[in-house]
Formats: structure tokens, sequence, C-alpha cells
């Protein structure tokens, strides 16, 4: 057994177990990060963030190509051991971890660039939380989604904001609290790589003071139902405003189980970016024994 230092934080209850490992000397098994998400026997959490160096690790040469100052690069991995594209919460709570462990200087940050494997994203930290810059996004293939708990499939808008999403509009509220997420959802066409699957209804009403107003759960690959997924609101918004047409607005509040976000359409040069606010926490420091790799 070894040791692993580790630091346990969430955004909007989407729990992450981080460690630092600036070298790259410390590669988890997909066993041994199973072992740390595990909520009975082990710290619990929806994944694990590794704070790496980009230099230290393959995936951070493209980072560093695209960005010569995204220093750090968020190694996510989920909860069943396999690794993920991007976390909308995640990276967010990990500038935290960042800054809160010393790791960035004073002068970086106000805005600061992070490597991941869906390419370098910027995060502003504000009075109340953090702002990730989540970059382009695009159109998917529709998919019927079947749950326990509806009665019928419903069509399902994909959306592609580095990793992959299915969104599904429901009825009313009371359909999407008798969704059971403990199953995965069944896509149709089967998306070959998975995909985070929303449900969402709208408020009511759905647009006020020009604000979209939007409530989610979501079922994420890799982990199960979780409290709240940060590319998932900002997929859940996108496809609302897909669905709306021309009037509806660039600016939205998502309400998940574990709290609330903002999210927001921009254009830039390149296109339009959508960016997530939201708050990030760290909960407690710890040590665990971990089984031999």
């Amino acid at each position: 057994m070894t040791a692993l230092s580790f630091t346990k934080g969430h955004g909007t209850g989407n729990d992450f177990v981080l460690f630092t490992d600036p070298d790259g000397e410390r590669d988890l098994t997909p066993e041994q990060i199973r072992f740390l998400c595990d909520r009975r026997f082990g710290v619990g959490a929806d994944g694990v963030i590794r704070a790496v160096r980009s230099r230290a690790i393959a995936e951070g040469a493209a980072s560093l190509a695209e960005e010569p100052e995204a220093e750090w690069f968020m190694d996510y991995w989920n909860a069943d051991g396999t690794p993920a594209e991007m976390c909308g919460n995640g990276v967010r709570v990990y500038a935290h971890y960042l800054i809160s462990e010393g790791l960035v200087a004073p002068e970086r940050r106000d805005t600061l660039p992070i490597g991941t494997r869906s390419g370098v994203k910027d995060v502003l930290a504000g009075v109340s939380g953090y702002t990730v810059d989540l970059g382009r996004w695009r159109l998917d293939a529709e998919r019927l989604v079947a749950a326990r708990g509806l009665d019928v499939a419903r069509p399902g808008l994909g959306i592609d904001l580095g990793n992959p999403h299915v969104v599904t509009a429901l009825a009313h509220a009371g359909e999407l609290d008798a969704v059971d997420l403990t199953q995965i959802p069944a896509l149709d066409p089967v998306a070959e790589l998975g995909a985070n699957v929303e449900f969402v209804v709208p408020e009511d009403p759905l647009i006020a003071d020009g604000v979209g107003r939007i409530r989610m759960r979501v079922h994420e690959r890799g982990v199960g139902e979780t409290l709240s997924c940060g590319t998932g609101t900002a997929a859940a918004a996108l496809a609302f405003r897909h669905w709306g047409g021309d009037g509806m607005p660039n600016h939205w509040r998502v309400d998940v189980p574990g709290g609330r976000l903002a999210v927001r359409m921009f254009p830039t040069e390149e296109g339009e970016h959508v960016s997530l606010s939201g708050p990030a926490e760290l909960v407690y420091r710890g040590e665990i024994e971990l089984p031999e790799a």
C-alpha cells in the first residue's frame, strides 16, 4: 500500500479528489481511481483530478502548442477509471485548487489558462466563484433517448463541447423528478464513445429579465447521475436556445440538484464561445492508502 495526500473539492455538488503531481511521476491505475471515487471504501467522488505540469504529460504538448502559458494540465479521470476530455465544474475547482495551493504566481490568478484533453480553457477568478470559457461548440447528431421512468423515448439534441452531450426536453417538473438515472439512458443510435445525457425542463416563465431559466438533471458518462455537470448545463442552455430560435437570450440560469450555474454565449473572432460561471469549494484534505498498482 502507498499513501496519497489529497484534497476534496466540489462545484455545485459535482465532487472531485485532487492531488498534486507536478512532474508526472504518479500515474494512478484505473483500479486506484475507482477505489478513490468509491463512496463506501474510498474517499468518494465523481472523478479524480491530477495537478500536473503540461510539459510533464504527453497530452500537454498540444496545450503548450496552443497556449505556451498553459503551465498546468487538468488530468481528469471519471469515477469508472476512464479519462475524460473536459469537465466544466472540474476545471473551476482545479483553478481554485492551483490558486489555493500556491501553484500559480499571483499575477496569473486573474485569468488562468489550463490545459485539458479538449484544448486550453481560460478560467477567470471572480468575487463569488469562477468563470471558464468553454470555447467553441457545435451541434451533433440527434438521437432518441429512453430512460426508466419515461413512458416513451424522447428526441435528444447532440451538443459537442469537447465532450459529447445529448439534451432531452421534458414536459414538466414531475417528469424530470420521475426519471430514474440509476441506469444508463439508452441512446438510438448508440453513441460510440458514450455521452452525457441531460434531462431539462423550462422554468415558468422561461425568460425573466432577459435571462433564460431551466432546470436540469444529468447522467454523466462513466459516472452515473451527478448533482451537477458544468458542460452539461452549457449544453442544456445551448439546446433550449436552439429550439427557441430567434429571440432567445444568450444568458441562462441553470438549476441543478447541487445548486445554480450561469451560462453565457458570446461572439469571438473564431466563432461563438460559451462560458460557465459558478462556485468552487475545497472542503477537506487527507491522506489515504492506495491499493498496489
